[in-house]
């Protein structure tokens, strides 16, 4: 398990640990609750309501991702490949 170590001003230390306490959880468990919490929420999308939204959303990131194709993979290794021996001497 990861320790995570944060600064915070005091008051909120206190404010934390005392509501920890109140639901019976150590301030460490307080504060991954309140994180899992926050997670839940922000990362809760809506569902498509109508195949036509969903179709307008991929339509919107074709949009987004302008002209051109994306390089397969092998062209992706060339370029990688090329741009670590650049600076290199030929031997």
């Amino acid at each position: 398990m990861a320790r995570v170590q944060m600064v915070m001003p005091d008051v909120d230390k206190h404010r934390f640990k005392y509501q920890a306490r109140r639901e019976g959880l150590s301030l460490s468990e307080w504060l991954r609750v309140a994180a899992h919490e926050r997670l839940d929420r922000k990362q809760k999308r809506e569902r498509f309501k109508s195949e036509e939204e969903m179709r307008a959303f991929f339509e919107e990131c074709h949009e987004r991702a302008g002209p051109g194709r994306e390089p397969d993979w092998e062209e992706h290794l060339r370029v990688i490949n090329e741009s670590r021996s650049r600076g290199l001497p030929d031997v």
